[in-house]
């Protein structure tokens, strides 16, 4: 076995790992998506009353669904609420 045989071998072997970590992290990544996007729908079952105790509106919902399927539309509507959070603070520092 000469040392470029050797060096060839290592190599597959090492990479071998890499991949079955990459596909289980794309497993895992669909299966968090998929999850989040069942937790999202659930959110529309809410009323409006109850929506906007948690900070946001059914217009937020309307946003986040916009969001490709491999993207998490709860991170999105994370985003909208500390946002509107980040407005409301503001707003009430410039009135006191």
């Amino acid at each position: 076995m000469t040392t470029f045989d050797f060096a060839t071998e290592t190599s597959r072997t090492t990479s071998r790992p890499a991949v079955a970590t990459r596909v289980a992290n794309t497993i895992s990544n669909v299966y968090r998506a998929w999850k989040n996007r069942r937790a999202f729908y659930r959110l529309g079952e809410m009323s409006d009353a109850e929506l906007a105790d948690i900070g946001l509106t059914r217009a937020d919902l309307h946003v986040a669904i916009d969001v490709p399927f491999g993207r998490d539309p709860t991170a999105m509507l994370r985003e909208i609420a500390s946002d509107r959070i980040e407005t409301i603070e503001d707003f009430a520092r410039k009135v006191a």
